[in-house]
Order: C-alpha cells, then structure tokens, then sequence
C-alpha cells in the first residue's frame, strides 16, 4: 500500500507559496534611528556649536567672518552621511534660531535671517546634505580620499552660491557678491582638507559609521 508523504513541519515553505506581504516587506523597510544615531546627530550639532568659540576673521565690509562651521559642516556630511549630517546642521541651526548664542559672534535668533549671513547659514543645510549624498559613494571608492574631498568641494560650492544668492538678494549686485564671496574660498578649501583627514581617521577606526554592512 503506497503512503503519502507528507511535508515534514521543519521544512521550508513550498516553491509556490507566497510569503505574508508583512514578512515580505520587513526586508526592504528602512531602519530606523538608533540611540547611536540620534546621539551622533547630537554630538555633532554640539560640535558646529561649539566651533564658534574659535574667533572667526572678519573680512572686508560684509560682516561675514571666516569661521571653522564650515570645516565641521563638511565633517558632518563625511561622517554621518546624507540623513544624520543633514540633521546635526539642521538642528543646530534651530537651536540658533530659537534663542541660544551659537551662531558665528555669538549671534542668536531669528534676526540672523536678516544679516549678510543669512544665505551661508541656510547653505550649510544643502551643503551638507550634497556632501553627505556623495560620501556614501566616495567612501567606498578605490581613491577614498580623493572622493571624499571631491564630495566636500560640491558642499562648499553650494554653499557658497546660497552665500552669494543671500548677499545679491540683500541688494549687492550679483557679479559684486560673487566678488566678495571669493576671498573665502581658499580658506574654505584649507578647510576641507582637514575635515577629509579627519573623516579618514573616523572611517578607519569605525568601518561601519557612515556604510554599514550586512552581517
């Protein structure tokens, strides 16, 4: 007399049956923050904050100083990425605005909007979500260094041209604020040099900070 057979309960799944659309779905759902994420995001804004310590530079009749923000606001995009850099500048900003003195002269509240830095602020938002974006492809290039300062030299150039867009839009002439934005650039390019270094160090001692890979 032939028996059937019968799938055993240990086995998997037959070829023909389909997975519940919530199983389905959980490998392709986003992860979320974790504590470690959040309190880097944190670190970091705590970091773009405290960078105004240093005195800035003034220089010429802008009221624009050179300061070291932007050498952290690469480093956040180089380290954290598109999501977690994006939100350490972001949240620094906002702490600026509602009332604490960590903007560049110890400036604070929504008046900054109104100054001749308004646009460079606004900028460190872009440029680190433009320097970020790249850095995920740049840190697993052949030349890392290379890429990962080629990404923050696109954060800079958007920073810049939010810069030169806010001081044309509080009445100099377009070809005058690029003009005067210029005398930054050298400096900020010095700058980017160092926050590549240090972003180097960073991935070398944590492999999985920026990419992190599947176990």
């Amino acid at each position: 007399m032939n028996r059937t057979s019968r799938p055993h309960a240990l086995d998997g799944p037959s070829k023909g049956t389909t997975q519940p659309a919530s199983t389905a779905g959980r490998g392709v759902r986003r992860q979320r923050w974790s504590a470690v994420d959040l309190s880097l995001v944190a670190v970091f804004a705590a970091l773009l904050a405290a960078s105004v310590a240093v005195p800035g530079i003034n220089v010429g009749p802008l009221g624009v100083a050179i300061t070291l923000q932007t050498l952290v606001v690469s480093l956040c995009g180089l380290v954290l990425g598109f999501g977690r850099g994006t939100a350490a500048v972001a949240l620094y900003i906002l702490l600026g605005l509602v009332g604490l003195p960590i903007f560049s002269g110890f400036r604070a509240g929504p008046a900054v909007l109104a100054s001749p830095s308004a646009g460079y602020i606004i900028g460190f938002v872009l440029g680190a979500a433009v320097v970020g974006l790249l850095s995920v492809w740049a840190v697993r290039s052949r030349f890392r260094g290379v890429a990962l300062f080629g990404a923050a030299l696109a954060g800079m150039v958007v920073i810049h041209l939010c810069g030169i867009l806010g001081l044309a839009l509080k009445g100099m002439g377009l070809a005058a604020a690029a003009g005067a934005d210029v005398i930054f650039l050298p400096g900020d390019i010095l700058k980017n040099v160092v926050a590549v270094a240090i972003a180097l160090s960073l991935h070398r001692a944590f492999p999985d900070l920026l990419v992190r890979r599947r176990r």
